[in-house]
């Protein structure tokens, strides 16, 4: 290159840059040994075609364009593939810290740029692990984790998959609650892609922006019920991210292939709409047909952009939109939503892993859901399917052994006219009853499953009540955050006199009780779903089907032993969740090449060597 003339590269740069930049960002680096590539944003484009040419712009000169430049005078952020120097230590895909070795320091002119140490990743997470325990507050382990994220991608990810039981309450529920809460506060850098009503008509030009092109699993929300803390409209953002985290930390999809977005179409928060630091769109939710609009253009470009293949998963969602896109998209496109279907699966397998060691099947029991919306109903539905196809009747007939309370008391058939569509199937024959505590004296449930995300609505009567029916009451506490808890493990086991099998949405510490530890179970959805997405995208489903969910469910029950319910537990340990991952996905994968879903062909023999095979490593690599 130095041998060209310095107009003839100024011309020939500044028509490939814009391809060059396509490309970097698509690059995907194979084999053992890979070399970097970084973004130089902020060069001017002459003095990045003069940094490229080997020609010197002098001595302490501005080399970058930058001080020279105005605040209102534009430069020509662009970029170049191989990454070196100061650039590859702010690429957090790349970027091992003091891990470089010496080799890698003189190759990528990192000499003098890093103190001469060199540390093992092993060294590095010891290290980081130690100043995050010295975090008291969870929000700042939260920030904490996330600047790692931002700035060393496989550091973070090793971290989170060696301490998963402790960093799990961390980046996910309940800390990603108070997160989204102040957002706008400690909003630092983008994370994901924000989708707004700004935006119609020009979504897939949005989408286009992403600098990934291969993309395997989209998480999408649009803020308006964000765990049980309600409309935080564009701050929702924590969600999708906290997902994807997981997806790979949990389920071992590539981070270059996930994608978090939110769909702001503004929010009917108050509190938000009022706060100087809000993030997104300072308007009312839209709805009806602008909402549809919006997310219809939304799904449209997804396909069209990344094709058939790529899975979204609809998250927090508010009821009335979360039934709605599941029921329209699911036969035309690859989608799952987590709080439906993802908490049907867990506390199925829970329900199951229960009864393996309690006795008796799914029909000999009854089960009252206490909240019917998504969550509740996904349950319901999905026990319902399981029910039908263990006792070989119908999913009509499975109905009846399930009873749902909403905000204005027992389901029944008198109030068919006044309820949405999806608790009609609920409302059996009975006299209206008013309160939780009445309903179980009445219906007499073996299983008290609550999602209404009313924090103490399972009362000492209402456990006291639920103990006097049944030997073994199951008690599922589902709502998060923990504030949200419909009671605490300590109650449930005092309350209960030990008896309860006890299962939660948010975590809580071992319980002793009458000398027993107990420790408590988490539903928690991290079970099902990194698994779950790993299956779809090794067996390149092209539709989720119910099946499939059932599948999933059946795979986390079968991994819960003698020993893990002896303590209480209903699930497995989160520290095998891994393997745990990999179960579930041969599980999922050999369901969707049965169902002949599948497009990965021919079939591999083994689906859990060939999940485990798949899996991101955090491991470093090595540099050529």
């Amino acid at each position: 290159m130095r041998g060209l003339r310095r107009s003839s590269l100024a011309r020939i740069a500044s028509t490939t840059r814009a391809a060059w930049a396509r490309q970097c960002s698509s690059s995907i680096f194979g084999g053992a040994r890979a070399a970097p590539y970084c973004t130089m944003a902020g060069r001017s484009g002459e003095e990045a075609d003069a940094a490229m040419a080997g020609v010197a712009t002098g001595g302490v000169e501005d080399a970058y364009g930058e001080d020279r430049a105005t605040e209102d005078q534009p430069v020509t952020p662009w970029a170049v593939c191989i990454a070196s120097g100061h650039s590859l230590l702010r690429d957090p895909r790349h970027n091992k810290g003091l891990s470089f070795t010496e080799k890698e320091r003189d190759a990528h002119y990192l000499r003098g740029l890093l103190p001469p140490a060199i540390l093992p990743q092993e060294l590095q997470e010891k290290r980081l692990l130690q100043n995050v325990r010295q975090l008291e507050v969870p929000l700042q382990r939260y920030m904490f984790l996330m600047d790692l994220q931002e700035r060393n991608e496989r550091l973070f990810y090793k971290l989170m998959i060696d301490n998963v039981e402790e960093l799990l309450p961390v980046v996910y529920t309940p800390t990603v609650g108070e997160a989204c809460q102040k957002y706008g506060s400690i909003f630092r850098r983008s994370q994901g892609l924000y989708i707004s009503l700004k935006d119609k008509g020009r979504v897939l030009e949005v989408l286009r922006n992403w600098p990934e092109k291969s993309i395997q699993v989209i998480v999408v929300t649009d803020g308006e019920r964000i765990l049980g803390l309600g409309d935080l409209g564009c701050q929702g953002m924590g969600i999708p991210v906290g997902k994807l985290a997981l997806y790979t930390a949990l389920g071992g999809v590539r981070p270059s292939a996930c994608l978090p977005i939110t769909i702001d179409v503004g929010t009917n928060n108050e509190e938000l709409l009022n706060d100087e630091f809000y993030i997104g769109l300072r308007q009312r939710r839209a709805t009806g047909q602008e909402y549809t609009e919006l997310l219809d253009e939304f799904m449209v470009a997804v396909k069209q952009n990344y094709g058939q293949k790529v899975l979204v998963q609809f998250e927090d969602f508010a009821n009335h939109n979360a039934f709605a896109l599941l029921d329209k998209y699911k036969a035309t496109h690859l989608v799952f939503n987590d709080d439906i279907q993802g908490t049907a699966a867990v506390v199925l397998a829970g329900l199951m892993a229960g009864l393996k060691f309690a006795g008796g099947t799914l029909a000999d029991h009854t089960f009252l859901f206490f909240g019917a919306g998504e969550a509740g109903t996904g349950i319901a539905e999905l026990v319902a399917l399981e029910l039908s196809m263990q006792s070989k009747t119908s999913q009509e007939e499975a109905h009846k052994n399930i009873w749902l309370v909403d905000s204005k008391g027992l389901i029944v058939s008198s109030r068919k006219d006044s309820i949405q569509p999806f608790k009609k199937l609920y409302a059996h024959e009975h006299e209206p009853v008013k309160d939780l505590l009445s309903a179980i004296k009445d219906i007499k449930p073996t299983a008290l499953i609550g999602s209404a995300g009313v924090g103490q609505s399972f009362t000492k009567e209402v456990i006291e009540a639920m103990s006097s029916i049944n030997k073994r009451p199951i008690i599922l506490a589902l709502s998060n955050p923990t504030s949200k808890s419909e009671c605490t493990a300590e109650q449930a086991y005092s309350w209960s006199q030990g008896r309860a099998i006890f299962g939660s949405g948010s975590p809580f510490d071992p319980v002793k009780y009458n000398e027993k530890l107990f420790v408590p179970a988490q539903a928690n959805n991290a079970y099902i779903f990194p698994g779950f997405g790993l299956g779809v995208v090794i067996s390149g489903a092209i539709r989720v089907k119910d099946d499939m969910v059932l599948a999933a469910a059946e795979a986390l029950a079968e991994q819960v032993t003698a020993e893990h319910f002896d303590k209480g537990l209903i699930y497995p340990p989160f520290s095998s969740i891994r393997k745990i991952s990999t179960n579930i996905a041969a599980r999922v994968a050999a369901k969707a090449y049965d169902l002949g879903l599948a497009s990965h062909l021919p079939r591999p023999k083994d689906l859990v060597k060939y999940a485990e095979s798949c899996m991101y490593s955090p491991i470093y690599r090595s540099y050529r």
